[in-house]
């Protein structure tokens, strides 16, 4: 049997961002993908969704505070 890490509730959502999103993204913020915090290729909450190396993952946080929260990975091999 196979689990979903991304359906249980404590794994925030992960999805890859379109090549425009992230140039919009970088460009927005005034960096560069070495600049942004990583994530490792190996991450378990990787292995549903497809992606490159050096692809940045947006991971939309729930928070009871802030309401949801917005955080950026750039992934790197292991």
């Amino acid at each position: 049997m196979s689990i979903n890490v991304l359906e249980h509730d404590l794994v925030p959502e992960h999805e890859v961002m379109k090549k425009q999103e992230q140039e919009e993204l970088l460009e927005r913020l005034n960096v560069t993908r070495e600049k942004l915090p990583r994530i490792l290729d190996s991450d378990v909450a990787l292995k549903e969704i497809k992606f490159k190396v050096g692809d940045i993952i947006r991971i939309n946080r729930k928070s009871p505070v802030a309401g949801e929260s917005v955080y950026y990975r750039v992934v790197v091999k292991r």
